[in-house]
């Protein structure tokens, strides 16, 4: 398949080079150019809780995109589907980290993981007041009972936005890390792969899957799900993933849940638009309303074919903080009323 690039040495930082010239909200760090930060409405770290995330480039616009008022106030980039070194990290938590201290978004990834508590531990050595925060909500990584095993995956961006927002009103790390773990603990997601990427590095096909099948719980890099089914109508794929969130985490009769429905890159919006409606019915034929939903492609791996649904079940103060005004590149504007 045919790619715009200049190289493969290049790419990241001509995207980058790109990202920061169309965007006033960012703008690259003082300590690395791979740290892409807010360069608007800017509060004092000493007074306000920083969020940052460092993750490997080729998933965009997550998660360069969601930097600015009320969500991100770093990106760490990494190379193409690679984590960030724990050393660029640590620039961007040494760039980022006031008084208030910071907290470090690890989405649950084995690199992630390892380069992330590990840059965190560093800085808590240079007397930086940090917090790593796993982030993980996949059910197809885990069961129930190992839910801190799960994979993170597009859900993850109720963390982002939630936290991003209660920061911008000057709640405490404390009390920062207590949210997002509820929001966390409030959350599922699952996903289904209709067709594989193309790597950027490679040029090669990233899995192989039957023309006439669909992988159910494949990971952004193609990792191994629940299980596959044949392609049909959308409704009856929808109806097996509503099934098997509600069966994970149920929800009683006459609760909400605000959904994600997310685009892998290769997915258009009329398809991702009939499966919100379909999500939206099989929810409410379980007695449960479908509420503020983000529809978009926001977690991509290149053209991969596919989508994921995320159910969070919110408490007043998540869902206020959900639909809060935020001012990023990317991450979109959330209507709180209910369909």
């Amino acid at each position: 398949m045919k790619k715009l690039f200049n190289s493969a040495e290049t790419m990241v930082d001509d995207m980058l080079d790109g990202f920061v010239s169309a965007f006033p909200q960012v703008e690259r760090g003082v300590s690395d150019p791979r740290v892409i930060k807010r360069a608007q409405n800017v509060k004092n770290p000493d007074e306000k809780v920083t969020l940052l995330i460092g993750n490997g480039s080729g998933h965009e616009p997550i998660a360069m995109g969601f930097v600015g008022q009320g969500v991100l106030d770093a990106n760490i980039v990494g190379d193409v589907f690679a984590a960030p070194s724990a050393d660029l990290i640590l620039d961007g938590l040494v760039e980022m980290t006031g008084q208030a201290g910071s907290i470090l978004l690890i989405s649950q990834h084995s690199g992630d993981i390892i380069n992330g508590r590990a840059a965190t531990m560093m800085a808590q050595d240079l007397g930086l007041k940090t917090v790593p925060l796993p982030m993980y909500d996949d059910i197809s990584a885990a069961p129930p009972e190992r839910k801190q095993d799960r994979r993170g995956a597009p859900g993850t961006m109720f963390i982002y936005k939630i936290l991003g927002a209660a920061a911008e009103e000057g709640w405490s790390l404390e009390d920062l890390i207590a949210l997002g773990e509820a929001v966390r603990d409030r959350l599922v997601t699952l996903a289904a792969a209709v067709s594989p990427p193309i790597s950027p590095l490679t040029g090669q096909e990233m899995f192989s899957l039957p023309p006439d099948e669909i992988f159910l719980g494949m990971g952004v890099h193609g990792e191994p799900g629940v299980g596959r089914t044949k392609v049909g109508p959308v409704r009856n794929l929808v109806e097996q993933i509503v099934e098997k969130l509600l069966a994970d985490r149920p929800m009683a009769e006459d609760s909400r849940a605000c959904v994600i429905i997310n685009g892998m890159g290769g997915t258009t919006l009329m398809e991702q638009l009939t499966i919100w409606e379909e999500t939206r019915e099989a929810l409410l034929a379980r007695g449960v309303t479908a509420i503020a939903p983000m529809i978009g492609s926001y977690v991509t791996t290149q053209e991969m074919g596919g989508f994921s649904i995320s159910l969070l079940e919110p408490t007043d103060d998540m869902l206020s903080f959900w639909g809060a005004p935020s001012d990023t590149p990317f991450f979109p504007r959330i209507h709180l009323e209910a369909p």
